[in-house]
């Protein structure tokens, strides 16, 4: 299983009337976390579609707890349990406050598809390597010594100093 932490601090302008934060920016928040995860892999979207290969969303599923206000800082978690063989990923995020408190949780089922056709396409190999030692099935799938891989094998963003 893949796992990173990322985290928002929440702007002013994406809350709204009540102070909350606007239900429509939890999307943006997971979209930041998926790529960011990724980016601490080496995987970078921007690469991605010059290789010809999008990323779109497929489903979007949003559970409200508490709610986020201004000036929170956020920690989203991305998991990803498991790695198909097909064309789609399902990304899990809980998001939680500096309480640790679970605040949202939610999914997006992502589609590795063709830019120049819209179809679907197999999960390209230079994803599937990167991601590849989170899933191994035991340890001794791993190189010699390397033990299993945890969240923290992936670098931080210097940008989050984690």
């Amino acid at each position: 299983m893949y796992q990173a932490d990322i985290q928002i601090r929440v702007r002013y302008a994406e809350t709204d009337q009540m102070g909350y934060v606007y239900h429509g920016n939890y999307a943006a928040y997971f979209e930041v976390a998926r790529t960011e995860s990724f980016r601490q892999l080496g995987i970078r979207y921007k690469d991605l579609e010059a290789q010809g290969v999008g990323m779109p969303v497929g489903e979007l599923h949003t559970r409200f707890r508490r709610p986020a206000r201004y000036d929170d800082l956020l920690t989203i978690r991305v998991l990803l349990r498991e790695l198909t063989e097909g064309s789609r990923a399902k990304f899990e995020y809980e998001i939680r406050n500096e309480a640790q408190e679970l605040l949202t949780e939610g999914y997006t089922l992502m589609v590795f598809v063709s830019t120049a056709t819209g179809r679907p396409v197999p999960i390209p190999d230079s994803v599937r390597e990167k991601l590849a030692p989170y899933f191994a099935e035991s340890e001794a799938d791993l190189p010699l010594g390397t033990g299993r891989a945890t969240p923290g094998d992936a670098p931080a963003p210097a940008a989050f100093g984690k």
